[in-house]
């Protein structure tokens, strides 16, 4: 439940300024049917609008899967074919849109917990998050193109951006799977635990990044994504919302006075 809202795929649960997002239909692996990107939207647009939430983790209900992308049965039941949207690419024309990851107005910083497969759509999922934690048990892959698919949520743009580009293109043209520890040598995930270890780890980076100034957050995030495709001469001249907030902030003064005063800061943008 987010602001009163019930779910019925998806599960939220608020832990102070953190939201937890968990996919929740463990019976098939996690899949994403229409009607939990509608939920998946209501709760991340909620949680960019919050001001009393300040970061989110998204995970998949069970041991076996984060997700396994689009629902298959569903997608050959009632959709078959394109016709009419906009582009083969992003989730405009779609339920949920703007989904995660075509979504670009999330300032707040969000955290993938991944075990098990995440594979198309759910690597998809977790490639639009900001930090990537997963168990040395994970799977990853885009297989779209051995059910004559394309990566069409960002895989096929966001998984040459995130690992070397002809690594990428082994991948997305075959298909193949790759494990947590590849994922780790590539840069694709933060960190790669045992499975057990998966829950400490993601608390303990939940902890490190609830210690530091949300707005400051939001402004470091927005900068970072927003300026890779800009020459860097003209990322220091561009502005940015998030930054310029923070500027106006108070966090901006109770920073340097805290560390001045030896004391924790009190944050309060």
């Amino acid at each position: 439940m987010v602001d009163g809202k019930e779910f019925k795929f998806i599960r939220c649960e608020r832990v102070g300024r953190v939201l937890y997002v968990t996919l929740s239909r463990p019976e098939v692996l996690n899949a994403m049917n229409d009607a939990m990107h509608v939920e998946l939207n209501s709760a991340w647009t909620n949680f960019q609008t919050d001001p009393e939430l300040s970061l989110a983790v998204l995970t998949g209900e069970g041991e076996r899967s984060f997700s396994v992308g689009a629902d298959l049965k569903e997608m050959a039941s009632h959709r078959p074919a394109d016709n009419g949207l906009a582009s083969t690419f992003g989730s405009e024309g779609r339920p949920g849109s703007p989904r995660l990851t075509d979504r670009f107005d999330i300032t707040k910083p969000i955290i993938a917990k991944v075990r098990g497969y995440a594979l198309g759509g759910g690597l998809e999922l977790a490639m639009a998050c900001d930090i990537l934690i997963a168990s040395d048990d994970a799977v990853f892959g885009l297989p779209e193109v051995s059910r004559g698919l394309v990566a069409g949520a960002g895989g096929v743009f966001r998984l040459p951006r995130q690992i070397p580009p002809r690594i990428a293109a082994g991948y997305l043209l075959t298909g193949r799977t790759f494990g947590a520890p590849e994922a780790f040598q590539w840069g694709l995930v933060n960190e790669v635990v045992p499975t057990l270890e998966l829950n400490g780890a993601v608390e303990r980076w939940v902890r490190e990044l609830s210690r530091v100034s949300p707005v400051a957050l939001r402004a470091t995030k927005q900068a970072m994504w927003s300026s890779l495709d800009i020459a860097l001469p003209a990322a220091f001249t561009e502005s940015f919302s998030e930054e310029e907030a923070r500027r106006r902030s108070s966090d901006a003064a109770e920073g340097p006075r805290a560390f001045a005063e030896k004391r924790t800061p009190n944050w309060t943008s």
